[in-house]
């Protein structure tokens, strides 16, 4: 099935203007979807292009976007936190019902898998939750700081590399962060869940999957991604987990008989 990719914006929570793609099929669309990237990420990042376009290939418009201050998104990376990628989100639902149709199903990598979770209950129209290498709870992300840990405790904010880039990270992000509990959100899901994840996962460790997945009532489901990566870098287990996760929502999100 061939698949069209186009630049969509609208406003995020902060007031910026959020950088979007919308992927979909050329023909009928059988659901639309929803993709959180990681953190400090970009929706161009290859797990969430390559998912995004598998599921497409199967039927799924799929949006992506770049969080406040991310990518080609507008806005001071500094000032946002996990509660405002949480509300980011929520206007990116808030675009699709109002332009589209909101979606039936949130899918979340790393930090974005725990934002999804966090607002799942606020998306009433959402069937079906899909976390990949999710980390159980948003603080996990402040090991990633290393000695900047501190500095940032005590001076206000420090500039932290990630991934080859440098980030400017404030105290009220640590405070935010710690502020942060997922289990009941998890618990009270009242939607079908798979979570993604690879047991030799080097920045978010199995055992978070594990919490998350010991948390969700049922339905829910667990796929073990072997050998992959975190970022999900080669294409051969990006288009595991979109195969895996189309047939996997075709049965929450189709018609009743």
């Amino acid at each position: 099935m061939n698949v069209t990719s186009t630049k969509v914006e609208f406003p995020g929570s902060q007031d910026a203007t959020l950088a979007a793609r919308l992927d979909r099929p050329e023909g009928e669309i059988r659901a639309y979807a929803l993709f959180a990237h990681c953190f400090t990420c970009s929706k161009d990042i290859l797990a969430a292009s390559r998912v995004a376009a598998c599921l497409a290939k199967r039927g799924f418009a799929v949006l992506r976007f770049d969080f406040t201050g991310l990518g080609a998104s507008e806005g001071e990376f500094a000032n946002t936190n996990f509660s405002s990628n949480v509300q980011d989100l929520l206007c990116a639902v808030d675009f699709l019902r109002r332009e589209h149709q909101a979606p039936a199903v949130l899918i979340g990598h790393s930090l974005g898998g725990a934002a999804v979770l966090a607002a799942a209950g606020d998306v009433p129209e959402c069937r079906a939750v899909a976390t990949i290498g999710t980390p159980a709870d948003a603080e996990h992300v402040v090991a990633n700081f290393g000695a900047q840990l501190e500095t940032i405790e005590t001076e206000g904010e420090a500039e932290v590399t990630l991934a080859g880039r440098r980030f400017r990270i404030r105290r009220q992000f640590l405070e935010d962060v710690r502020g942060q509990t997922l289990m009941a959100r998890i618990a009270g899901l009242r939607r079908a869940l798979i979570v993604f994840h690879a047991p030799q996962d080097g920045t978010v460790g199995i055992d978070n999957a594990a919490t998350i997945f010991g948390a969700a009532k049922h339905p829910k489901s667990f796929v073990s991604l072997d050998d992959a990566d975190h970022l999900l870098s080669r294409a051969s287990d990006a288009a595991y987990v979109a195969e895996v996760l189309a047939s996997w929502a075709e049965r929450y999100i189709k018609a009743p008989d």
